[in-house]
């Protein structure tokens, strides 16, 4: 046992009131007494949900309901909401000297805050029910409120209660990233969340977090969250091609780039999408981050759209989709590049100047190398800049 823990601890822990009452009544002990970590025998029946215990140590006359332990500053209130416990929080609810504002010293998490974060709704409704209650205090973690703990870890019901409230601000963003509660919810990707925030009038669904830059449909994409995007795109205010301050990637770059082929089929549906927009760090498109990557899939819905541009490079060495593709042995993504009309398979990048060719023969990609010979406008003779060697 931890130093300090006496008799009364333990038998508060294990919710035996009979031994908690006998030991008490040898004046032995002050029933304010904390262990090593400051929690009283009320802290640890909270703890452990043990109501008849709580019922036991409410009625004696000199016991402090609010005193705070030293390990975390936390209330047997506090404890009892963050584990969920609504019999004890009732039971410490009615009394008139219990604060339910106190916040825990260490992170400044309110009870009303470790109930929301853990989703337990029968504990945040009782609390929301105190006149005194503030259910916009923050904690000095993050500068989360208890709406946006909960549109962060997706708990509907708590969301819903909180939104019910005329005193709860749903745009209130955190310090540490400045996200509001729908991009916390469409990072996650958390539907029903973002239905509920969506559905509000006071909402703005471009706001963008102070960190990076994005926007809620910029990290839902970048996530992969078919749902979340599609909703947002069914509102006719949310700019599609919104590119985040830190990498000046648009929602559709960021999806190319992840992988997330739904995504950028859910995205191509928006006529007024920009399929060409590079973004700010590599200069890459969609369709660049495709073909590096060799998402024959994603280059094929990509080519769908009359206005994709397939020869642009980007910024970090001059390489087209092409020499992407030939240089990482892409033969599916090669073989439709190739298959395009308005493609020019000689293209050399600015930074070695080696064609598609080049680095085909360079990197042994036997099969994309016997592509690019099939074609009679591919010049054999190429050299690059850097050594001045030709393909053979």
């Amino acid at each position: 046992m931890p130093k300090g823990f006496t008799g009364p601890h333990g038998a508060a822990l294990h919710g035996i009131g009979e031994i908690v009452a006998a030991l008490l009544a040898t004046k032995e002990w002050s029933i304010n007494e904390g262990d090593n970590m400051g929690r009283t025998a009320l802290s640890w029946a909270a703890i452990r949900g043990h109501e008849d215990v709580v019922k036991l140590l409410l009625q004696l006359k000199d016991i402090d309901p609010n005193a705070q332990d030293t390990e975390y500053g936390q209330t047997p209130l506090s404890w009892a909401a963050e584990c969920g416990h609504e019999g004890v929080v009732r039971m410490l609810l009615e009394r008139a000297d219990v604060n339910p504002n106190i916040a825990a010293t260490k992170y400044c998490q309110t009870p009303l805050l470790w109930a929301a974060e853990r989703g337990h709704e029968g504990v945040v409704r009782m609390l929301l029910e105190r006149a005194d209650i503030n259910p916009n205090t923050a904690d000095t973690m993050g500068g989360r409120t208890p709406l946006l703990w909960a549109a962060g870890r997706g708990h509907e019901g708590v969301v819903r209660m909180l939104l019910e409230r005329a005193d709860v601000n749903p745009r209130a963003a955190d310090t540490k990233y400045g996200q509001t509660p729908l991009l916390w919810a469409a990072e996650r990707g958390h539907e029903g969340v973002v239905r509920m925030l969506l559905e509000r009038a006071d909402i703005n669904p471009n706001t963008a977090d102070t960190k990076g830059g994005r926007t809620p449909l910029s990290w839902a994409a970048g996530r992969g969250h078919e749902g979340v995007v599609r909703m947002l795109l069914e509102r006719a205010d949310v700019n599609p091609n919104t590119a985040d301050t830190k990498y000046g990637r648009t929602p559709l770059g960021w999806a190319a780039e992840r992988r997330h082929e739904g995504v950028v089929r859910v995205m191509l549906g928006r006529a007024d999408i920009n399929p060409n927009t590079a973004d700010a760090e590599y200069g890459r498109t969609p369709l660049l981050w495709a073909a590096e990557r060799g998402h024959e899939g994603m280059v094929r819905m990509l080519f769908e759209r009359a206005d994709i541009n397939p020869n642009t490079a980007d910024t970090m060495g001059g390489r087209t989709p092409l020499l992407w593709a030939a240089g990482r042995g892409h033969e599916g993504v090669v073989r439709m590049l190739l298959e395009r009309a308005d493609i020019n398979p000689n293209t050399a990048d600015t930074e070695y100047g080696r064609t598609p060719l080049w680095w085909a023969a360079e990197r042994r990609h036997e099969g994309v190398v016997r592509m690019l010979l099939e074609r009679a406008d591919v010049n054999l003779n190429t050299a690059d800049t850097e050594y001045g060697r030709t393909p053979l």
